[in-house]
């Protein structure tokens, strides 16, 4: 009987999914980029939220800013999943990076989100738990798996995709394009302790303010999400900094490969 009712469920969301793919970004130079590049825009403002209906790249999206942080995001998610039904969201966005390997300009395709700030912090540290569903008080999944088939698509696109390069001492480098655990929390994270501990305990590849509450979202109501965020800083004492240097090319970028996805059949 469960399966027939889960069954009956998502068969609910499918049959209501309009072909149409929502875009998210936090701040205005996330979505600069993205508005730019739309045609055929129409906006329309719900619960003080404006959504722009148009085309980009050839596809029909509707696009939103959040605004940064959890409650923001979750908010504009829900309004958009209710009065446009997008068959699937993709986020586009910066983020510290938490993986070593990372470098301003480089791009973390989201595999999982989980957050970073939801438990208990005891005398040996956080203790991660799982949100509930209020409507089943069932648990939700610890971390959130991104769209499988968005992920591989990300991926696809990124292949020689012009992205803008970052100039460092060596010189100008390429963009690198990594599948990663991307974690969410209500902190600007400017502290290489924090960043060993989420690396460590989290397996964290990037950390950021939004994802996570688009991703919980998204679960509790059946629509396939892909977080896609390009790193401006390495979260350490140099993150403010640094984030103020690169935080417009790396905004371009994570943009670049959304309208990619967003594109490819």
């Amino acid at each position: 009987m469960k399966k027939l009712l889960l069954l009956s469920l998502l068969f609910s969301f499918h049959a209501q999914a309009q072909d149409i793919t929502g875009v998210l970004g936090a701040f205005p130079p996330e979505l600069v980029l993205l508005q730019s590049k739309m045609e055929n825009k129409q906006d329309t403002v719900i619960a003080q939220v404006r959504f722009t209906k148009g085309i980009l790249n050839g596809r029909p999206v509707v696009l939103a800013q959040t605004g940064i942080g959890k409650v923001n995001a979750a908010i504009t998610t829900i309004l958009m999943i209710e009065h446009f039904k997008p068959r699937e969201i993709v986020f586009s966005g910066i983020a510290g990076g938490i993986d070593p390997a990372l470098l301003p300009g480089d791009i973390v395709v989201g595999t999982q989100i989980t957050y970073h700030d939801f438990g208990a912090v005891e005398d040996g540290g956080m203790h991660y738990w799982a949100t509930k569903n209020p409507s089943t008080m069932k648990e939700n999944p610890v971390t959130f798996d991104c769209d499988p088939a968005l992920v591989q698509k990300a991926v696809s696109v990124s292949n020689g995709l012009a992205l803008a390069k970052i100039n460092r001492e060596t010189g100008s480098v390429a963009p690198a394009v990594r599948k990663g655990i991307i974690v969410t929390g209500d902190v600007f994270v400017s502290s290489g302790i924090v960043t060993t501990r989420l690396r460590k305990e989290l397996n964290a590849a990037a950390t950021e303010m939004e994802g996570a509450a688009i991703a919980q979202t998204c679960y509790q109501q059946n629509v396939p999400f892909l977080i896609i965020r390009s790193i401006s800083d390495n979260a350490n004492h140099k993150a403010k900094d640094d984030m103020m240097t690169f935080y417009e090319i790396a905004a371009q970028n994570a943009a670049t490969l959304v309208m990619a996805v967003v594109g490819a059949k």
